[in-house]
């Protein structure tokens, strides 16, 4: 099975089973869920609730199946132990409204006091179609044990249910938010760092690049005096141009229009051209931009490596401080203690105003 089907086969469950209300679609009262009763965008779950293929879902089913897709999170979001130090305040809200995506969760050294700390952010990947904030709690939580930094782990609305720009509407909501309760958490908005991986790589590279976009700016939350840059940008593989992504070689065809570029955005992208380079970070490129660092394996075989290569190469001419490392027969993901140095470097260098020095470089992948 192609492997982005299968992402999409993943997604199939948490889809219907969001936060919705069960008597709310039952419009006709009868205790029991027709396939017309169904939002038009989650019919195609129908047979896989419906458990006993009576062509009804009754509230049985879709509790049935509502366990299941969070049973599905959960053992998808574990993570490190939070330690005793930590405060994990979870499912925050930061859109001014009930959709469970649009929420961040926040981790936080339980003793608040002293000098405001710099906050480090992640963001899911997942192709835009499945992944949770959850899973970044594993990537955050090292980086925030010791109390040096607060952390946070965004949410944000995936492309079986908004499309683009829908997802850095709602990231740069988030980051507004943050910024907007700065004081209460004890967090400095002018330090803050921003991580993703694959589609969260993506999302992380556009606020990297888009400050003082206004058009990707959307007008959620109830911090519209905020800003939503940022201060520096980890991107571990994400795209940075959708209409090249085929030149350089992939496992998948990244023009078609199943491609989960092509589902953000809400079409195949080469008949999409305009659409497609909106959600290209490559097209924001300015010499204000913020440093960015970009970890990259040589045989990915989802994000062509040349991804990186193209996007650390634009930033550079325009003058702005990118780095690439390029991890040597890595792939679709990669960690290693290397890794993990290099990251925390880049954090110390342009959070905590440390002199350090971080130059591209090669290194192998950890095995």
């Amino acid at each position: 099975m192609n492997s982005w089907i299968y992402f999409i086969f993943l997604l199939a469950a948490p889809v219907l089973a969001q936060q919705q209300n069960f008597e709310s679609w039952d419009k006709d009262k009868d205790g029991r869920l027709s396939r017309a009763e169904l939002p038009e965008r989650i019919r195609g779950n129908f047979d896989r609730v419906d458990g006993d293929s009576d062509g009804w879902i009754s509230k049985k089913e879709d509790e049935a199946f509502r366990n299941r897709g969070r049973q599905k999170r959960a053992a998808s979001s574990r993570g490190p132990r939070i330690p005793d130090s930590l405060e994990l305040i979870a499912d925050i809200p930061y859109a001014d409204n009930e959709n469970a995506r649009q929420a961040l969760d926040l981790v936080l050294p339980r003793d608040r006091g002293g000098d405001p700390r710099p906050l480090i952010v992640f963001i899911h990947g997942g192709g835009w179609r499945n992944g949770d904030k959850g899973s970044g709690h594993r990537r955050v939580v090292p980086l925030v044990s010791d109390g040096t930094y607060a952390g946070a782990s965004i949410g944000y609305r995936l492309s079986g249910e908004a499309q683009w720009p829908s997802q850095m509407h709602d990231c740069k909501a988030a980051i507004r938010w943050l910024k907007g309760h700065a004081k209460q958490y004890n967090i400095d908005p002018d330090r803050l760092g921003i991580w993703g991986s694959s589609a969260g790589g993506h999302l992380v590279s556009m606020l990297g690049v888009s400050g003082g976009v206004d058009a990707l700016e959307g007008d959620l939350g109830v911090f519209g005096d905020e800003d939503s840059r940022v201060t520096c940008v980890v991107n571990f593989f994400g795209p940075s141009d959708f209409l090249t992504m085929n030149d350089a070689g992939s496992r998948m065809d990244h023009d078609a229009a199943h491609s989960p570029e092509s589902l953000l955005i809400g079409g195949a992208i080469q008949d999409n051209k305009e659409k497609a380079r909106s959600a290209a970070p490559m097209t924001y490129v300015s010499p204000d931009d913020v440093p960015i660092i970009h970890f990259h394996g040589t045989k990915d075989p989802l994000v062509p490596f040349n991804q990186s290569v193209v996007f650390h190469t634009a930033l550079e001419k325009a003058g702005v401080n990118s780095t690439l490392v390029t991890v040597e027969q890595g792939g679709h993901g990669f960690s290693g203690d290397k890794i993990t140095e290099l990251v925390e470097r880049f954090f110390r260098r342009h959070l905590l105003g440390e002199e350090l020095t971080i130059e591209s470089m090669t290194i192998s992948a950890p095995k």
